[in-house]
């Protein structure tokens, strides 16, 4: 091999190419770590027009910032600040990215909390679970795994076709069978079943309607199940 000019040749041009590549590695991580660079500010705003955070606090912004963004512009890591912001409980989505010269934008999309989600959790606008103590008055959804984003559905198409009672649903379950059943917030109970729940719903919307006087008695149950009317008690 060592009388092969040009395989001498071709070794020593893969020797200078690599120790370029290591000189210009080298040089590259002292440059970019040099105090030159350093992050000076951080902000972080919400994902809407006015950029306000409802539930994410500054005690837990600065904490964050403090524990995880470490480095320089160049060498903070960006995923771990994002993972980060994505733990705390009211946080859907964050997203981070460099401003230049010396700053970060992270920017969070908050849940919208639609209702309570069984005895310890709940469902957001999107129909996904999350875990986060409420802070206001909310419907309760108990329905089987999985279920959560069918019934947030369910619970827009309800409230609608209610809207002319103007009652609200206070509690809506879904059955392992899949039958439906709503507690209104005057405390009745509406037996919708497993099909045909809309226009059993409508039914009893238009009947109310018109039958008024009778229909504003006390009533605490009403069943939607039947093909031809509804019985009530």
């Amino acid at each position: 091999m060592w009388d092969n000019h040009q395989t001498l040749d071709l070794l020593s041009n893969v020797l200078l190419v690599l120790a370029a590549l290591t000189a210009g590695y080298l040089v590259n991580q002292r440059v970019l770590n040099l105090p030159v660079f350093p992050l000076k500010e951080a902000h972080v705003g919400g994902s809407e027009a006015n950029g306000r955070l409802r539930h994410v606090t500054r005690e837990q912004i600065a904490g964050i910032v403090q524990s995880e963004v470490r480095g320089n512009f160049f060498t903070v890591d960006l995923e771990a600040v994002r993972n980060a912001f994505k733990k705390l409980p009211w946080v859907r989505i964050a997203a981070v990215r460099r401003v230049w010269p010396q700053g970060l934008e992270v920017t969070l999309e908050e849940h919208v909390a639609l209702a309570s989600w069984g005895s310890n959790a709940l469902v957001n606008v999107h129909g996904e679970v999350f875990n986060a103590a409420p802070d206001e008055r909310l419907p309760l959804f108990e329905g089987p795994e999985g279920s959560s984003l069918e019934m947030a559905r369910q619970h827009a198409v309800f409230n609608t076709l209610l809207e002319p009672l103007q009652q609200n649903i206070k509690e809506m379950n879904l059955s392992a069978r899949r039958a439906w059943r709503l507690r209104l917030e005057s405390g009745m109970v509406l037996e919708l079943g497993r099909e045909q729940m809309e226009p059993r719903l409508e039914r009893y919307v238009l009947v109310h309607g018109r039958s008024s006087a009778f229909l504003a008695q006390q009533l605490s149950y009403v069943d939607l199940r039947y093909p031809g009317g509804f019985a009530a008690r």
